[in-house]
């Protein structure tokens, strides 16, 4: 059953409405308690029925009842909480109730709506049935393996890479979790070579390969960096290592997917084309940014694999969760951390020539407030306690960003089929972004783009275009996927000048080949591809973007923007480490310090139990 309506369309006569619901509730947490009232549930189920789903709405997996309101209080007392265990509408396991067809269940302290304790409970069986089917390998990778496969490089810092090669062949499972320019492309590289050479020795055939990631934009930054990393092996195995030949090809040929495009999503229909009686036809599945990853897409993931498939969960677990529910990626770490198996490792060794801000996001990652103090000399923090400040800091980043534009020669036209001026100006949109916790108000997103835009319409060297909606530098993120213009939420492009048969127009660049699944030999891994600006999906400025939409991205030079209020409940850990470890050469913090430390000292931790399902007993 799902709670996204309103009551009155179940057929059934609501109660009346009632003022004393908390003040924080949405309108949909209403609505449920509402709905509880009418079908016979009593005042106290409809109120934790009313909180559960409020928490559900922060990404919870379900509401603990230990949980306390603003005032210190808990959300229920005692005599609501046992009243609530004997509800006919609630599924108390405490009593050896089977969770069936009542909308609620209660797991001890912790209430769930039945989808989403069964899916806790799938994903904890599916996960453990996998690590359990952990095999010797037929063709264990071995140290002159290795060799070939890292292009005879041996270094320390490559440990753990080997390790994570060496431990994926023969399992069902197998996790890799490690922050920025630590390698984690370059490692599923060589793992899924190894992976194909096990397959191959078990059946005789190549395997169907697949690779994905939530997110289009991160699903296409993960082919390119796989296409990348084949062709700088390729040259070593053409001379020493023609029998893995064979599997980078088979490596070359995949193409990424988002995970609901690979899974068949039937969009407002519902479901999927592949599911467990319909299972996907892939014997290798490769999940990048699985930090991304939801409650629900995990368990769709995981009913679609056949058995014998192995599946592997790329991603970093520090940074922020799903804007969905759970935090899954976090919880199977800590999961397989608890007891391990060998089908997790944790790459820390970072292989950026440039280091200096590696301490930085250490110590974010870590919560150490003492080392961050001293790490965060390496950047540059600029006080903002309010909206006049703030403008004086965008007006600052924004002459920046025009001089970064000027360099590129963004206005001046540039013949449409140069491939290498393109992507030139394209290169401008990695080299510097501003970062915002949150997307709504004077220090929003939204706001902070468009004051941004405002100051770059002052440039003389726009003047041609002062009149109109796009003019040559302007950036934009979709907002909404397009499949037939291969554009997905999440995709950022740069208006750019071109000119052909002696007329210039304004076009806007994004990165990826004009034909998918093209390639010419030499070529190289990704190219500029031009729209026009009326036939975009809908989309926004992206001077300044959510520090949820930078995930998966990585610019040269970022700055970090966090509200002056101290209370605001978005000021985690997570968020900080996420944006701070998208700079590669240069950070700026722009924040109190007040706040920065709110920051560093909250873990964001969404109530659920999937973790220790994964490392308990079965229960259902």
């Amino acid at each position: 059953m799902s709670f996204r309506v309103a009551g009155e369309r179940f057929g059934f006569t609501l109660p009346p409405r009632c003022d004393a619901v908390p003040d924080g509730w949405r309108d949909l947490d209403r609505a449920v308690w509402r709905w509880v009232l009418a079908h016979g549930g009593d005042a106290a189920t409809a109120l934790a029925a009313g909180w559960l789903s409020h928490a559900e709405g922060e990404g919870h997996s379900a509401l603990s009842l230990r949980r306390t309101g603003q005032d210190g209080r808990p959300l229920l007392d005692a005599a609501q909480r046992a009243a609530l265990a004997c509800s006919p509408l609630v599924t108390n396991l405490a009593r050896g109730e089977i969770a069936q067809d009542r909308p609620f269940v209660l797991d001890g302290d912790s209430l769930y709506l039945l989808r989403n304790y069964r899916a806790e409970v799938f994903i904890a069986d599916a996960i453990r049935a996998r690590r359990a089917a952990a095999r010797p390998p037929r063709c264990p990778v071995t140290r002159g393996d290795l060799r070939v496969l890292f292009n005879g490089s041996w270094q320390d810092g490559e440990e753990r890479q080997r390790a994570a090669v060496c431990q994926a062949v023969g399992r069902r499972l197998m996790i890799l979790t490690g922050g920025p320019g630590t390698g984690k492309t370059t490692t599923v590289l060589r793992m899924l070579l190894a992976l194909s050479r096990e397959h191959h020795a078990h059946t005789g055939a190549l395997p169907q390969l697949r690779i994905a990631a939530p997110t289009g934009k991160a699903a296409q930054r993960l082919a390119e960096s796989l296409q990348q990393g084949v062709d700088r092996l390729q040259a070593g195995l053409l001379s020493v290592g023609q029998d893995w030949l064979p599997h980078l090809q088979a490596v070359q040929a995949i193409e990424a997917a988002t995970v609901h495009r690979l899974l068949g999503s039937r969009g407002h229909r519902g479901g999927y084309t592949y599911h467990a009686d319909e299972p996907l036809p892939a014997d290798i599945v490769v999940v990048d940014e699985a930090s991304m990853l939801d409650l629900g897409m995990l368990r769709a993931l995981l009913a679609a694999l056949r058995d014998d498939a192995v599946l592997v969960l790329v991603g970093d677990a520090d940074q922020l969760t799903s804007v969905g529910t759970g935090s899954v990626m976090m919880d199977v770490v800590q999961a397989l951390e608890a007891d391990p198996r060998g089908d997790l490792v944790r790459l820390s060794h970072c292989f950026r020539a440039d280091r200096a801000l590696v301490p930085i996001n250490e110590a974010v990652r870590s919560g150490d407030a003492a080392a961050f103090a001293s790490a965060i000399a390496a950047a540059a923090v600029h006080q903002v306690p309010d909206v006049v400040s703030l403008r004086r800091r965008v007006l600052a980043w924004a002459r920046d960003l025009q001089t970064t534009l000027a360099q590129a020669g963004i206005a001046t036209p540039v013949d449409v089929g140069d491939q290498q001026a393109l992507a030139a100006r394209l290169a401008v949109l990695r080299r510097q972004q501003l970062l915002c916790a949150l997307r709504e108000g004077p220090f929003g997103a939204v706001q902070v783009a468009q004051a941004t835009a405002a100051r770059l319409r002052t440039w003389d060297a726009l003047s041609p275009w002062a009149d109109g909606q796009w003019y040559p530098g302007r950036c934009v993120m979709i907002t909404r996927n397009d499949h037939a213009a291969r554009l997905y939420n999440g995709d950022v492009g740069i208006c750019v000048l071109v000119q052909e048969a002696g007329t210039s127009r304004l076009q806007v660049a994004f990165e990826g080949a004009q034909d998918p699944g093209v390639r010419e030999a030499g070529s190289s891994a990704s190219s500029v591809r031009l729209l026009d600006p009326g036939a975009l999906p809908p989309h926004e400025d992206a001077f300044a973007i959510t520090v949820h939409k930078s995930q998966g991205s990585e610019y040269d030079r970022v700055a970090v923007l966090l509200p002056p209020d101290p209370t605001s409940p978005l000021l985690v850990r997570q968020l900080l480490y996420t944006g701070v470890s998208r700079a590669k050469t240069a950070l700026e913090l722009w924040a109190m310090p007040e706040v920065t430390q709110k920051a560093l000292a909250t873990a964001l931790v969404r109530h659920g139990q999937l973790a220790r399902r994964i490392t308990g007993p079965p229960r259902g």
